[in-house]
């Protein structure tokens, strides 16, 4: 008996045994489990919980594209010089269930009410209209058997099959039928088209160019009639100035350009986005394109949206204050056309095409006119017309002749090829094989000419000996010009640490660099070409970068026509607050003394005051002082409009400068290209632009100190000249 008790008890124990293993594995099972559901949330809600609220809020929060105004450009003073004009505009909003029988219905009834040009329907838009008009017509165009066939090709999936049989639909479509639109229906087509073209959620402009105050009211009247439409305000750019480097922006038709439609669209562009074109429109597309309204969606469970929340309010674009002086600009302008039609009556003048003037702050880059005038001959009239070029301040490149010697000068003193105040012999110099060279003012005698002289008298020969200094190469008479290739890149390094053959920093897109010719071993005489601004060739402002960096004592800056970024004005009266204010960007500082440097300049000083100085009548009588540098190529090519004459030899005159001497206010580039075909005989406008730009900046800093009032400091002004008397 006492076995049996004995055997049902070990039965029992072995029972709990079991029921405790169960138990505590079932629990270590939920344990484990609830451990990696713990996991896997912190897991979601860690690493993958900003992705995932990103994700989401790309699905419930749209940016809509309200029609928000650009941000304005305005000159130093307050001058606007673009603005929006404000227009009426008819819209169009779909949402993600809205059909095509839908928009169609719609159109039909917006027809009533406006009227719509056709001009943009296509023979594509036309071939989708009448299939969707046309249903029952258009699936008889590939028959049952062919659409059989199509989809049972094994290379094909069924999207592809149904592609490929749309397209024979459309290519099916008789001329007749294409052509069987009425006017009424055409322009139902023409508004259809302009909705289908939107986003889900995001306004599409049906019509905004030409919107009579009929058609804005009775659309506006009967807006719960047509879902979707709206009556809203749009936006037209208008330029208030002829200056091209304001750039241009493309229209709602346009949209983003295709060259740049992958860049846009991965910074949440829609295609039909206005966006900056050109110049400075593009290269501050960022500030100027204002923010979209963004929106949040809320759906119910069919996936309808019942409710639409505005999220954040669309935002106008940043005004932008430039650094250029639109009444300094002006008449800057007006001096160097008249200049030109003046030339052109001239001899020799067939080539002349263009003129540049660029005037700055040397001490931040700040540029105050950027001119460039090209003379055209109209081909209807005959008559001569002038174009604004200044984009071409920096878009081409020229010869810049004996205005670069001060580069020249300074690489001697860095190179040891020369020291301040040291006197060399100006000598025509006469080499092995018969090739001859010397300075204008010096032909045949020998001058003895230091370094301050040899600026403002412009000797080519002392520059002819500092590069043959560079190129370890001492003359002597006859000789055979023997020099270290080396030095051609001893030269350009320090050419380009003013600026010159290399980028100036400019804020604008698609400034131009030339590449140095390339060298040849058997014409070392290249390289005094070189020294002397005969040999490569430069962009007006890189010519306008190196003179600043010469009259602030050394300092390369980056020129820069953006001053002031502000919030938008409220008023529009008087300016929004200051967001930023732009630096002063030093590239870098040249191989110099600060002795060294103002020896340079006082032969510029000497250029003008000096007893034998070649800008010596250019600047008398002045009431400030200035220092300067003339130039002539001869070896400049033709390169304007008229293609069979590209590579003609001609004469081109510049013209580089700075005031006051003692604290330089502005530095000046004067560039003339192909000024004449004629090397006996040629004028020197050069001289002259740059005395009256010079004068010009210096009345309107007297006439302005005398009227300064401070209280309009922050005050928007209308565009120059339409409120003064030149303007009427």
């Amino acid at each position: 008996m006492k076995k049996q008790v004995r055997k049902a008890d070990q039965a029992k124990i072995r029972q709990r045994k079991h029921i405790a293993f169960r138990m505590n594995f079932l629990f270590f099972s939920i344990f484990i489990l609830f451990s990696l559901l713990i996991l896997r949330l912190g897991y979601l809600q860690i690493v993958k919980g900003e992705e995932y609220t990103r994700e989401l809020e790309r699905t419930e929060e749209i940016p809509v594209n309200t029609s928000v105004p650009r941000g304005r450009i305005f000159d130093r003073t307050g001058r606007i010089l673009v603005d929006n004009e404000p227009k009426n505009a008819i819209t169009y909003t779909k949402t993600s269930l809205t059909t095509s029988h839908d928009m169609l219905d719609i159109a039909r009834k917006l027809a009533i009410f406006i009227e719509k040009d056709t001009k943009r329907v296509t023979i594509g838009d036309k071939r989708d209209f009448w299939i969707l008009t046309n249903q029952e017509e258009a699936l008889k165009k590939v028959t049952k058997k062919e659409q059989l066939i199509i989809e049972r090709e094994s290379s094909l999936s069924r999207s592809e099959a149904q592609r490929k049989i749309n397209r024979l639909t459309r290519e099916r479509i008789t001329e007749e039928e294409l052509n069987s639109f009425s006017d009424e229906q055409l322009e139902v087509l023409a508004i259809y088209r302009e909705m289908m073209s939107g986003y889900a959620y995001s306004p599409q402009i049906v019509k905004s160019d030409g919107v009579t105050e009929k058609e804005f009211a009775s659309v506006s009247e009967r807006l719960n009639e047509l879902p979707g439409v709206d009556t809203t305000t749009d936006w037209d750019r208008v330029k208030l100035s002829t200056s091209t480097i304001l750039g241009t922006t493309t229209s709602p038709i346009e949209g983003i350009p295709k060259s740049h439609l992958d860049y846009y669209l991965a910074r949440d562009y829609s295609r039909n986005d206005r966006v900056g074109r050109s110049y400075l429109e593009q290269y501050y597309e960022e500030l100027l394109k204002g923010q979209k309204t963004v929106v949040k969606n809320v759906k119910n469970r069919n996936n309808h949206v019942v409710e639409t929340k505005t999220i954040k309010e669309g935002e106008p674009g940043k005004d932008l204050i430039l650094t250029i002086d639109s009444e300094l600009q002006y008449k800057l302008e007006d001096i160097v056309s008249k200049k030109l039609l003046e030339l052109k009556k001239g001899a020799g003048s067939s080539l002349l095409d263009r003129a540049f003037v660029i005037m700055m702050d040397p001490n931040t880059g700040e540029i105050l006119s950027l001119v460039g005038k090209k003379v055209v001959r109209d081909k209807e009239t005959g008559r001569l017309e002038i174009r604004d070029y200044a984009f071409g301040t920096f878009t081409t490149s020229y010869a810049m002749g004996s205005t670069v010697k001060m580069a020249t000068l300074l690489a001697g003193y860095e190179y040891g090829a020369a020291r301040v105040g040291e006197v060399k012999i100006d000598e025509r110099l006469y080499f092995y094989g018969g090739s001859e060279k010397s300075s204008l003012f010096n032909q045949y005698s020998r001058v003895a000419i230091n370094d301050i002289e040899a600026i403002g008298r412009s000797s080519n020969v002392y520059m002819f000996k500092i590069a043959m200094g560079i190129g370890n190469y001492s003359y002597r008479k006859g000789s055979s010009l023997k020099i270290d290739f080396d030095a051609f890149d001893k030269l350009r390094e320090s050419y380009a640490s003013f600026g010159l053959g290399a980028r100036t920093g400019i804020d604008l897109p698609g400034e131009r660099v030339d590449d140095p010719p390339a060298l040849i071993l058997s014409e070392p005489g290249k390289l005094l070409d070189l020294a002397i601004g005969q040999y490569d060739n430069y962009t007006p402002l890189q010519l306008a970068q190196y003179v600043s960096t010469v009259a602030n004592g050394g300092y390369r800056i980056a020129p820069k026509l953006l001053k002031e970024i502000h919030e938008p004005s409220v008023d529009g009266k008087t300016f929004g607050p200051l967001l930023q204010e732009t630096e002063v960007n030093v590239l870098n500082r040249i191989e110099n003394t600060d002795k060294e440097i103002e020896q340079v300049k006082r032969g510029m000083q000497y250029t003008y005051y000096g007893s034998r100085g070649t800008g010596g009548s250019t600047f008398k009588g002045t009431s400030y002082t200035a220092a300067g540098k003339t130039g002539t190529s001869q070896t400049s090519y033709y390169d304007g409009e008229d293609r069979s004459k590209w590579g003609t030899p001609t004469v081109s005159v510049t013209h580089v400068g700075f005031a006051p001497f003692d604290k330089p206010e502005i530095a000046y580039a004067v560039v003339v290209p192909h000024v004449s075909t004629s090397y006996n005989k040629y004028p020197h406008p050069n001289n002259d632009l740059a005395r009256a730009a010079a004068d010009l900046y210096f009345e309107l800093k007297e006439k302005r100190s005398k009227v300064n009032d401070p209280t309009t400091a922050f005050q928007i002004k209308p565009a120059y000249p339409e409120d003064t008397k030149e303007g009427k």
